[in-house]
């Protein structure tokens, strides 16, 4: 079982990670992440080779990330929330999902990408609404084939209380391990 992880959080030891930690810790099988925040990807840059051709012009290390989504079971999206939304450098990463936009709306060739399960894991600790963020994770995680996505886990306190301590939080991330470990 394959697992890619889309880490959006800057800070290496922070409320995202510790839960991410725990994950790691749970899951069976290989989990390849992508940090936004010190992986060499490029933001899309709107070229539009996407909408002609297979694949994507900028050659970095997204052109790893997309072969690991081809054969990957998972996919779990972990980020902050900044002003109601995910992180920008993760979205960043994100916007490299065009081609797959790209080749099922102007080429009409189908995507080659298996089915997978997605989850997202959200921490806060504002006053922002994580709604929004949590749609945008869902619209990611539908451009690259994951269709069955568990519900949401989030820990919106984390001023008051760190993500590792929120049991609620914790227990969602254990969950998200059974999900995905899961095969039905």
């Amino acid at each position: 079982m394959k697992t890619l992880i889309l880490n959006g959080s800057p800070r290496k030891n922070g409320d995202t990670e510790s839960l991410l930690r725990i994950f790691r810790s749970k899951m069976t099988g290989e989990c390849k992440t992508v940090d936004a925040y010190r992986c060499q990807i490029s933001p899309c840059i709107d070229c539009r080779f996407c909408w002609n051709n297979s694949g994507c012009a900028i050659d970095d290390e997204m052109q790893q990330v997309y072969d690991y989504i081809r054969e990957c079971d998972n996919v779990l999206i972990a980020s902050p929330i900044y002003f109601s939304e995910l992180t920008g450098k993760l979205l960043d990463v994100g916007s490299r999902f065009q081609l797959y936009f790209c080749a099922s709306f102007f080429r009409k060739c189908p995507v080659e990408i298996k089915p997978k399960k997605g989850a997202v894991i959200l921490v806060g600790g504002g006053d922002g609404a994580i709604e929004k963020g949590y749609g945008t994770a869902k619209v990611l995680l539908h451009q690259i084939n994951c269709h069955n996505i568990h519900e949401l886990v989030s820990s919106h306190n984390t001023n008051f209380l760190p993500a590792i301590e929120d049991q609620q939080a914790v227990a969602g991330v254990e969950h998200i391990v059974e999900f995905f470990t899961n095969r039905k």
